[in-house]
């Protein structure tokens, strides 16, 4: 192991996952969103200092999860997932790029697509890994759902982290993105291309059966915290597909 990956597993052993009650709409994942996205100019003010948007109704897209990372009970950075199946296809990145995901969508392709990920800024000074403690969550979704391909929605100037470290591939060309003021190019890896190697790369994305099923296990609505499983988890297994998003 590097010693940047077994820093991260180190890191590890202070984190805990907490996913959103999608009742609680004063849940801090969502000031952090606000918070991050006024602090480059992406998102206007509004007297509540929250971001919320449509994709966060919990009744129209039940197949979507928030997640707050904590570290040292703080709350460090957060993401929210969506995976899309032929029969749940609404998602943000199906709502931009319809026309390049609903054909695969059609022929039975699933996919995990994760969207706002935000972090604390003194928190991102303190852990330059961060990312990839968040990412790892967008791993364990596309295992879980056993899903097809991962999708990365980022900005242009993003699109090379995900090849470097994911082993993306462009899907489509810089369009706006709703209701923030940057373009978001649609990058994807498919299952069977970079999921071994890129565990023994950075072994922590590993996780158990059981870290999985607590995180992403019914009913949403019970607000629960898990501890993340690195150490103790399953060998990377052939077919599987790691995604990322920005």
């Amino acid at each position: 192991m590097s010693n940047f990956a077994g820093a991260l597993v180190d890191i590890l052993d202070r984190v805990e996952y907490r996913r959103v009650n999608p009742d609680d709409l004063n849940d801090p994942v969502y000031r952090l969103r606000y918070e991050a996205y006024r602090r480059e100019d992406f998102y206007p003010f509004n007297s509540l200092g929250l971001l919320r948007d449509d994709f966060d109704d919990f009744d129209a897209y039940p197949n979507s999860w928030n997640f707050g990372v904590y570290i040292d009970g703080t709350l460090a950075s957060a993401l929210r997932i969506h995976y899309l199946t032929p029969e749940y296809r609404k998602s943000p990145a199906n709502s931009l790029f319809g026309d390049i995901l609903e054909p695969l969508l059609d022929q039975g392709a699933t996919f995990v697509d994760p969207t706002r990920f935000t972090v604390d800024f003194e928190a991102s000074l303190a852990y330059p890994a961060l990312p990839f403690l968040t990412l790892r969550l967008a791993v364990m979704a596309t295992r879980h759902f056993r899903a097809t391909y991962g999708l990365h929605c980022v900005r242009p100037e993003h699109g090379p982290f995900y090849k470097r470290v994911l082993g993306s591939a462009l899907m489509c060309e810089a369009r706006k993105w709703h209701d923030v003021g940057f373009p978001m190019e649609l990058w994807g890896t498919k299952v069977s291309d970079v999921y071994d190697r890129t565990l023994q790369r950075y072994p922590f994305f590993h996780s158990s059966d059981e870290e999985r099923a607590h995180l992403f296990a019914e009913p949403h609505q019970t607000p629960i915290w898990v501890h993340p499983t690195a150490r103790s988890s399953e060998p990377p297994v052939i077919g599987q597909v790691v995604t990322a998003v920005d």
